[in-house]
């Protein structure tokens, strides 16, 4: 497991999570799934594993199991801050709670701080798509090879993540050999602009549908992708997942 350290934190800034209502959102999940929390004293020197018991909005409070080591748990409590590791739907989160002090909870010792004003959500490639909008698609225009009639072509996106995406061509435009690459693709992210990298194929799967018609879908990798086009990419992806857990909230 990769350490935590100031300067990791300040490196994925792009990953940061500000809203308090999406940070309550998340606590809850992590809650209700009874996810395994780290809470890192000194940093991997002093870990204690625990779990999060209460979520508490109105109060600005969070309660965490405490250690089963009494002198752990004083130097819990001695700490100006503690930096936290988890992880919900297989994404990295991390945060940092401040002043945690000892409490009974339901009748037994735990462990409350408030609820933290930012967190970090990792949401790697391997571990993480996100599904575009059926309803209003995402869309990748990809030239064309002379030897498939070149031009350019227009694809609606299946998903999304920070490694790649996943298209449908219906009507088999594309070559679905591994390794085939399409240079100067252009990814139109709604409310972040425009995303140029290449594509290579990855994999495809020909899907039947009840009518008899086949859908095709292609997994496709970002290739020498950018930096500044990969934060593009991860913004629009923190982006739909924010509108997800606002839908699940109930607040849209």
């Amino acid at each position: 497991m990769q350490a935590i350290t100031e300067a990791e934190i300040e490196k994925w800034h792009d990953y940061e999570v500000a809203s308090r209502r999406e940070i309550v959102a998340l606590l809850r999940q992590i809650a209700e799934k009874n996810q395994l929390v780290r809470l890192l004293i000194k940093g991997e020197s002093d870990v204690c594993v625990t779990s999060l018991l209460h979520v508490d909005a109105d109060d600005g409070l969070v309660v965490f199991d405490r250690s089963i080591n009494r002198e752990q748990n004083e130097r819990i409590v001695a700490a100006p801050k503690v930096m936290c590791e988890t992880s919900l739907d297989k994404i990295r989160i991390l945060f940092q709670l401040d002043g945690l002090g000892a409490i009974q909870w339901e009748g037994s010792g735990a462990l409350r701080a408030a609820i933290p004003s930012t967190l970090i959500r990792l949401q790697r490639r391997e571990y993480y798509r996100m599904e575009t909008p059926v309803s209003n698609p995402v869309r990748v225009t990809i030239p064309l090879p002379v030897e498939l009639g070149g031009g350019t072509a227009v694809f609606p996106l299946a998903d999304i993540s920070c490694g790649g995406i996943a298209i449908l061509d219906n009507k088999q435009q594309l070559s679905t050999a591994v390794g085939a690459s399409y240079p100067n693709c252009r990814l139109e992210l709604p409310e972040i602009g425009p995303i140029t990298t290449t594509l290579q194929i990855r994999n495809s799967q020909d899907l039947q549908l009840l009518n008899n018609k086949t859908n095709r879908r292609i997994g496709c990798q970002f290739v020498d992708i950018s930096r500044a086009n990969l934060a593009g990419v991860q913004r629009y992806i923190t982006k739909l997942e924010r509108e997800r857990n606002a839908r699940v909230a109930g607040l849209v």
